[in-house]
């Protein structure tokens, strides 16, 4: 199959039965029904002939550097927010706290809206343009959420954002400042998500949810190229992602794999995947080995709180390919690895942002991540999304009077004299 004149993009194969389908407004397989999530496939030929390390080097740094590799046409007019090109940064005192030999964070967290998340709702909201859609929508514990608000506010679409109860109040708010028509669903993440879809279905929106959207997937594997292309010779032994619906860690996944197939690394790092201990539906899948069961949810790490994954196999998929291991991390440590990640790597994550700090410490107490190993953990959030959890990894400020003496008097108490 050609590719179109719109872009490389050849078609949407099922990644559960495998048949292949025309690149359209297509959001699961017509044979497999929810079940059958769609992966676009791309020629790599074609693509190979143009996109080199060469032709890189005169672009800005952000996600559309890597045009070639995303399902929007050629004369798409982009957001003027800045998406991707996020930093890394090497950070070997957290590095010695956790165990490892070498670690590096990429901090998502200086995206638009302040989350990896950007990175799908920015290819999100041209899919709907190109499609002819004036209103978009998704169902998101907040970040998902955030990001097509303000995505949507940047090209001038109308945004209708469903959310569980639960939501944090600083992305609810962040979601109103940008316009979004907000719905506060009293109930879960699942709950909301299933509202959101009958409402597109009933009402005409465009469907943002990444869960079953395949472009949305795309977006997020931006990041995948980027560490790969930020790294090159010099690829960490591991890429650690947190976990809640799937489709994070199987976009980065598969932009990894893409770039090894053009020739920009020469070997596959190993994925680790992170899910919190209260919402491990997709590990307990990885470890069973059989098809995954739906559970409920109990984390202060609500941008991963998913009981119902809809795109546990892609990440399994692509975990397993990289000859990778999942794990979990309890409430306690992600909050210590709040701490952590602060005070030693000096970035501010939200608890989901910092959960793969957390699971890769226990990774390599439980001898899954060996020591003198090197490793990427990608902070999908910034800290301030989620103050009230921040909160609960910190002690107090210290409020006192004016008074020098009283100020002597409590920093010699806290040794700090």
């Amino acid at each position: 199959m050609k590719p179109t004149t719109a872009s490389f993009v050849t078609g949407l194969r099922c990644l559960l039965c495998n048949t292949t389908f025309e690149n359209g407004n297509l959001h699961t397989c017509p044979k497999c029904g929810v079940q059958g999530i769609l992966d676009v496939q791309y020629d790599y030929d074609a693509i190979g002939t143009v996109l080199s390390s060469a032709a890189l080097s005169g672009r800005p740094f952000d996600h559309w550097r890597y045009r070639e590799l995303l399902p929007i046409s050629r004369d798409a007019v982009l957001p003027h927010l800045a998406v991707g090109g996020t930093p890394l940064y090497n950070v070997p005192q957290l590095a010695a706290a956790v165990g490892i030999h070498k670690m590096f964070l990429k901090d998502e967290g200086r995206n638009p809206t302040s989350s990896f998340k950007d990175r799908a709702s920015s290819v999100g909201v041209l899919k709907a343009q190109e499609f002819g859609f004036n209103t978009i929508s998704c169902a998101s514990t907040g970040n998902a959420a955030s990001s097509l608000a303000g995505l949507s506010a940047a090209v001038g679409l109308r945004s209708i954002i469903f959310v569980p109860e639960r939501a944090p109040e600083p992305k609810v708010t962040q979601l109103l400042i940008f316009g979004a028509t907000v719905v506060r669903v009293k109930g879960t993440y699942e709950n909301a998500f299933e509202l959101c879809r009958e409402a597109c279905r009933k009402f005409g929106w465009y469907d943002r949810n990444s869960g079953t959207n395949p472009f949305l997937v795309e977006g997020k594997k931006t990041a995948g190229l980027e560490i790969a292309e930020q790294f090159g010779a010099t690829i960490p032994d591991w890429v650690v992602v947190s976990v809640g619906d799937g489709c994070t860690i199987g976009g980065i996944g598969k932009g990894l794999q893409e770039m090894r197939g053009l020739g920009f690394i020469d070997r596959m790092p190993r994925l680790l995947g992170v899910q919190a201990e209260g919402a491990r539906p997709i590990l307990d899948s990885f470890l069973s080995g059989k098809d995954l069961i739906p559970s409920s949810t109990n984390t202060i790490a609500d941008s991963i709180a998913v009981g119902t994954p809809r795109n546990w196999r892609r990440a399994i998929q692509q975990i397993k390919a990289s000859r990778g291991e999942m794990i979990a991390a309890s409430d306690d440590e992600i909050l210590d690895a709040m701490r952590l990640t602060a005070r030693l790597g000096g970035v501010f994550g939200e608890p989901a942002g910092v959960a793969g700090v957390a699971g890769l410490k226990k990774a390599i107490t439980q001898g899954l991540v060996k020591p003198g190993e090197s490793a990427v953990v990608v902070i999908t959030g910034n800290g301030l999304k989620d103050v009230q959890s921040a909160k609960l990894a910190v002690g107090q400020a210290l409020d006192i009077e004016p008074d020098f003496r009283v100020l002597e008097k409590h920093l010699s108490e806290l040794s700090l004299i």
